[in-house]
């Protein structure tokens, strides 16, 4: 976890005052997560199984975090959530 916040600390600061947007999967959204480092998610759930992967919501450790549900769009074949993470 340490490495990717050294990463996003570095970005952040060439950023500057505009917003950074982070793409993944479950792994790093759980680092962000457990960071503190995210402001809002936003999940695009596709009715696919595979199996198996990551839980997106495992390896958070004890802390509570809140995610407060702003939106929900629905389109054909994908549901588009988005929460804002309760600080």
């Amino acid at each position: 976890m340490k490495r990717i916040t050294v990463h996003l600390a570095k970005i952040q600061m060439a950023a500057g005052d505009k917003d950074v947007y982070v793409l993944g999967g479950a792994n790093v959204a759980q680092q962000c997560l457990k960071a503190g480092l995210l402001d809002e998610m936003r999940i695009h759930i596709v009715p696919v199984l595979f199996g198996e992967g990551i839980r997106l919501f495992d390896h958070l450790g004890a802390k509570h975090i809140e995610l407060e549900k702003v939106r929900i769009m629905d389109a054909r074949g994908v549901m588009h959530v988005k929460f804002r993470v309760v600080k």
